[in-house]
């Protein structure tokens, strides 16, 4: 009976939870958007209160001024929170939530830079990839308690609902991002900073950069599940010229960002 049960749960699940992603790729999702944007809502909390925020205005102002650029192309109040860490790396919650560490605002060299990141974040959380990863993990192996065990993140259960979330890592579990979803929030991002008006071109290399970081022992909690080197750049490559005209319509239209680092 229960085989059965779980069985017909399964086939419903199939035919309900299909949707499209800004890139035209199927998705499998069946949670609600409000539900992942809770969750956002609760972890990014808690990173606030758990975590050091700066206290450098120069950095709070940078960050600010390029997400502002980045989510006025996508709709929405969004905060932005400048956390105090060396490793070089940056997040996007859903619940229109962003973070930025100083390790990575001290090795980008410009404004276009940090777009590329910024930009990719953001595109993680369009896609909806919380949601995805979520709605997956939850239908194939623990069933809806995945959406009540992130009240309890201490707990095991808990811990794991953050990490398919994308904010694991400050209760030590890291389940990252596949490739697929790196890579999709790679051209969502790209179209992004486009349209905000920033130079696509510096994507290639903030990655080129972040690669030398890597290779030079820096710790780089953001490139650790990520495609290939080669594989990032020849996939922003092939968007490159479509980005280009993106960014030429948008300086015609009088999108031209001035954030200084």
């Amino acid at each position: 009976m229960l085989k059965k049960f779980l069985l017909s749960t399964a086939v419903f699940l199939a035919l309900t939870a299909c949707a499209t992603s800004p890139t035209g790729r199927s998705q499998f999702i069946y949670m609600s958007d409000n539900q992942v944007d809770q969750m956002g809502l609760q972890s990014f909390s808690d990173m606030k209160s758990k975590n050091p925020i700066t206290h450098n205005p120069r950095y709070s102002q940078f960050a600010s001024c390029v997400a502002q650029a980045i989510t006025q192309q996508t709709g929405g109040q969004w905060e932005v929170v400048v956390f105090e860490d060396e490793t070089l790396n940056a997040f996007a919650l859903p619940g229109n939530k962003i973070g930025v560490h100083t390790g990575l605002i001290n090795l980008v060299d410009n404004q276009d830079q940090l777009a590329a990141v910024i930009g990719h974040e953001v595109g993680h959380v369009l896609a909806r990839h919380s949601n995805e990863r979520l709605s997956q993990e939850t239908a194939v192996s623990t069933g809806l308690s995945m959406v009540q065990a992130v009240s309890q993140p201490q707990t095991a259960l808990g811990q794991t609902a953050l990490g398919l979330l994308g904010v694991g890592a400050q209760y030590g579990v890291i389940l990252p991002f596949s490739r697929v979803h790196e890579t999709e929030a790679d051209t969502i991002g790209l179209d992004l900073m486009a349209k905000a008006g920033f130079d696509p071109r510096q994507s290639v290399n903030l990655w080129l950069k972040m690669d030398k970081a890597a290779q030079g022992g820096q710790p780089i909690e953001f490139m650790s599940t990520h495609p290939s080197h080669g594989s990032r750049i020849e996939n922003l490559n092939q968007h490159m010229n479509q980005a280009l005209q993106m960014q030429q319509q948008a300086r015609n239209n009088g999108r031209q960002p001035h954030c200084s680092k």
